[in-house]
């Protein structure tokens, strides 16, 4: 049987079983755009801005576990999606990233919008290749998709020819291999681990995204139960990897080195699970780690195992294998008086906790009325009147903190952001409505940050899709604000000067007039006893809706 290169590239996805395609077109992928018309079984889901269909298909990956497959343009699309394509990279997002290729025929001519698009792609994939001819489309799809999909997941990035996908071959789609790719820990590793722990007075652990994507949060909760041990993220991590209400719970890592020993305190051990430990803003001259704390890390690759610390144990395989093996070795390997030791560590969990959600609470009422609006009493208005199994795509940079301690997340109810590129939630949410199609989703996003995506918010209005955007309005980057702050003190600079380029007044941005712009209804909300009733009809809307929300922290 003949093919053409593109029947090749469709009928590969829907072996794959892609469902969406997002993309951003242009005449270079006319023979995809055309073949999509034979493909019904494939969405194609439109953006205005290559950087906006990345982050759409990031989050969906994210949420779903199925690779997103983004398609973009030439040299200047792929250019416009870098910064959302280092994000995918940095959360370890399973993408194929494709951009349609100027004719081969013409590649000594230098044509219009040609370039070396595997150079550009690649620094920021785990592989880039170019398919010169219809024979190889297939054999590149099926090894792309499959490095895409094996630990340390990510994105790869294939370039289409326009006259290479519209070539005639006899190689037809490749399915998937049925590959079984959880592998179980060495048990020397288990058992030294375990002694470890046997030893230890003040265990503490940090997790990092391979956790959620193992689905070993169930494991990690009872390992963290046995020792009675705390519980923190990485800096920043993008699923949820423990439950936030928990006891154990201790909330995200600095991004210091300072700041992450400080969280450490007293702890003689540290355990690392699935993360790139650590990702850091400013230098610090410090371990991160106390003075004679011992280091456990468990990996499901070996790409981070002692990458940037020696460790006195280091164990590679599937990380729910790996913990419940651990939790079965140290119960086995341990008496009453530990169990006695972790209970009472387990009480100071829970009495932490509670005064961690007295100390919320008293904040939030403290604040109940101000005027600029509280992000703690945002919050909490959200936890209160919004729809049950509520999804959460989180981008509230400096209001983190009340987002944090004020809603409580199980895996799966809240995306956040890796990489540090912002932008992310505006076209996020629309990713994790198309996972979740049977959900209510809401994304958190400063004023600042959803700027640089708004244009997301015309994809959702012409597809369709009910979801909400709670834009946090102060008027300002302050994040930089705070990190300026920082800047000085670090550098022992004075602290007299004005911020300079970091106000978004003169003129002021009204979101909602955007918002309708691009078909989506909104409203402004400046007083607090506004933000329910503006709540309730953005979840009861059916639609897109925009909440234009003016907190504390405005200029």
């Amino acid at each position: 049987m003949s093919y053409r290169g593109r029947q090749v590239f469709m009928e590969t996805l829907t072996k794959h079983g892609i469902r969406y395609m997002f993309g951003n077109p242009g005449t270079t992928e006319m023979p995809i755009m055309n073949s999509l018309i034979d493909y019904p079984e494939i969405e194609y889901i439109l953006a205005l801005h290559e950087s906006v269909a990345v982050g759409i298909g990031h989050y969906y990956a994210q949420a779903s576990g199925i690779p997103a497959v983004v398609n973009v343009h030439v040299g200047p699309g792929l250019g416009n999606s870098l910064g959302m394509l280092y994000n995918a990279y940095e959360a370890n997002t399973p993408m194929l990233m494709t951009a349609g290729q100027q004719d081969t025929r013409m590649r000594l001519r230098e044509p219009l919008l040609g370039h070396d698009l595997v150079a550009m792609a690649e620094p920021l994939v785990k592989w880039s290749v170019e398919v010169k001819t219809a024979d190889e489309m297939a054999p590149i799809l099926h090894r792309a998709l499959k490095i895409a999909t094996e630990p340390p997941e990510g994105p790869v990035f294939v370039a289409l020819p326009i006259n290479v996908l519209e070539e005639e071959t006899e190689i037809g789609p490749i399915a998937p291999s049925g590959l079984y790719l959880r592998s179980a820990p060495d048990p020397r590793g288990i058992v030294a681990a375990a002694e470890l722990i046997a030893e230890a007075n003040r265990p503490a652990v940090i997790v990092g995204d391979a956790v959620g994507r193992a689905n070993a949060v169930p494991e990690l909760v009872a390992f963290a139960e046995t020792l009675g041990a705390p519980v923190y993220a990485e800096g920043l991590c993008h699923l949820v990897n423990f439950p936030t209400d928990h006891p154990c719970w201790g909330a995200r890592a600095s991004l210091e080195h300072g700041g992450i020993r400080n969280i450490l305190d007293d702890s003689d051990l540290v355990i690392l699970l699935g993360g790139s430990f650590f990702e850091e803003v400013w230098f610090d001259d410090v371990s991160p780690f106390p003075d004679g704390a011992k280091i456990i890390q468990m990996e499901p690759s070996p790409h981070r195992l002692s990458r940037n610390f020696v460790v006195d144990v280091g164990v590679l395989g599937d990380l729910a294998a790996s913990l419940d093996a651990l939790t079965a070795a140290v119960r086995s390997a341990t008496d009453g008086t530990f169990a006695a030791a972790a209970g009472a560590r387990f009480e100071e969990r829970e009495a932490a906790k509670a005064e961690e959600n007295a100390a919320q609470q008293s904040r939030t009422e403290e604040h109940w009325s101000a005027r600029p609006i509280s992000a703690a009493r945002l919050m909490a208005e959200i936890r209160d009147c919004a729809p049950d199994d509520l999804v959460i795509v989180n981008e509230a940079i400096t209001a983190g903190g009340d987002v944090a301690r004020t809603l409580h997340f199980e895996p799966g109810d809240q995306y956040g952001t890796r990489g540090g590129g912002i932008g992310q939630a505006v076209p996020g949410v629309i990713g994790a409505k198309l996972a979740h199609p049977d959900r209510p989703v809401l994304a958190l996003s400063g004023d600042g940050s959803a700027l640089y995506s708004i244009q997301a918010l015309w994809s959702a209005a012409y597809h369709d899709l009910p979801l909400v955007w709670v834009i946090l309005h102060n008027r300002t980057y302050r994040i930089l604000k705070y990190n300026m702050d920082i800047y000085l003190r670090r550098f022992g600079l004075p602290g007299d000067r004005p911020y300079s380029h970091m106000d978004l007044t003169k003129p002021d941005i009204d979101f909602v007039d955007l918002a309708k712009g691009f078909g989506v209804a909104g409203e402004t909300v400046r007083e607090p006893e506004e933000i329910r009733p503006a709540l309730e009809r953005a979840f009861a809307a059916g639609k897109p809706y925009l909440l234009d929300v003016f907190i504390e922290g405005a200029v």
